[in-house]
């Protein structure tokens, strides 16, 4: 039996779910009726920490969590997100403390509850102090609408701003086997405050599957192809290479490749939450069972040596992405930028 995490003294299973890719970011939307019965399959599956956002698919991922849940909503904790969302069908990024109270109504209303566990910031607003926007949540939580507050792609410098206005139960950033930049700083940072990091794209958006996505079967609608320079052809062959020893270490641990890069995380500190998104029931159930897989620190360290962040071939994000986040940068990735 895995042993559970804490999110804010509230106690998940290691492993949670992104609800991002079933409707936004890589691709054509699921089917909406199939997107509920992946939910509610991860329900099943016991899955205990659902993490979805007003931006993805405009709300629709929102609705249709919330449509699975009915009837199971005290089975999970419950995260979304503000700051990101859209406007008369535009994508808008706003952190004023009114429009976060006005977009956690429009978010429990889409997600049919009277509470959401965890309301993170998605993004950092440059235009207003994130003291105002962590207060605005701060009301939130003493009128009941919010338990928890987090944060999102934010580095340390952000956190314990926040964290002094009111306790961050949670930072979520990328973190996965090629996205090492947590361990700049907001790792120990995290396991400092009692806050969890939560990780998301463990699973590199697809590079650790198996077998690992295509590029060259992207969708025109697919953010990888343009915001996520990896996986162009510039840099995919490279990166590819790298996962011979990856397919070499899950074989001798006895998993896939995909448990692999989760259970590297989970090895990070107990305080780490990855969640992998997916469309694939059977990739639902792999993500799942890497909660109970630990990894030697041998092989932690055979994988941190392999994947050292200066291997990774191109950024982590283009330009255009990196303007709108607050992470840490490795020295070598500011020399490019």
């Amino acid at each position: 039996m895995a042993k559970s995490r804490s999110i804010g003294g509230t106690e998940v299973y290691p492993v949670g779910l992104g609800c991002m890719n079933v409707t936004h970011a890589y691709g054509e939307p699921m089917d909406e009726t199939e997107a509920i019965a992946l939910f509610r399959h991860a329900l099943d599956t016991g899955y205990t920490l659902f993490d979805t956002a007003t931006l993805y698919g405009r709300g629709r991922s929102e609705q249709l969590v919330g449509q699975a849940i009915k009837g199971r909503r005290d089975e999970i904790l419950l995260a979304s997100k503000c700051v990101l969302g859209f406007r008369d069908g535009q994508r808008v990024l706003d952190a004023r403390p009114e429009s976060i109270k006005a977009a956690c109504e429009a978010s429990l209303k889409r997600l049919n509850v009277e509470v959401i566990d965890l309301y993170y910031l998605h993004r950092p607003d440059k235009n207003v102090p994130i003291e105002d926007s962590v207060g605005a949540l701060a009301d939130l939580v003493a009128e009941g609408k919010i338990r928890m507050i987090g944060l999102s792609e934010m580095g340390e410098g952000l956190l314990r701003r926040a964290h002094a206005v009111h306790p961050v139960a949670a930072l979520q950033n990328e973190y996965s086997l090629w996205a090492r930049n947590p361990e700049i700083a907001v790792l120990e940072a995290c396991k400092e405050l009692g806050t969890a990091l939560v990780a998301f794209s463990p699973v590199g958006r697809g590079y650790f599957a198996d077998p690992p996505v295509d590029p060259a079967s992207f969708h025109e609608s697919d953010l990888r192809a343009s915001i996520f320079p990896r996986f162009t052809p510039e840099f995919w062959p490279d990166n590819l290479k790298l996962l011979e020893e990856a397919r070499t270490c899950a074989a001798e641990v006895g998993c896939t490749v995909a448990q692999l890069a989760l259970a590297w995380t989970l090895a990070k500190g107990e305080h780490v939450i990855p969640i992998p998104g997916t469309t694939s029931i059977p990739h639902l159930e792999d993500n799942h069972a890497a909660g109970e897989i630990t990894l030697s620190p041998v092989m932690v360290a055979r994988l941190d040596a392999h994947f050292a962040p200066e291997r990774i071939a191109g950024p982590r994000y283009s330009p255009q992405g990196q303007a709108v986040v607050d992470t840490e940068m490795f020295e070598f990735e500011k020399q490019t930028q």
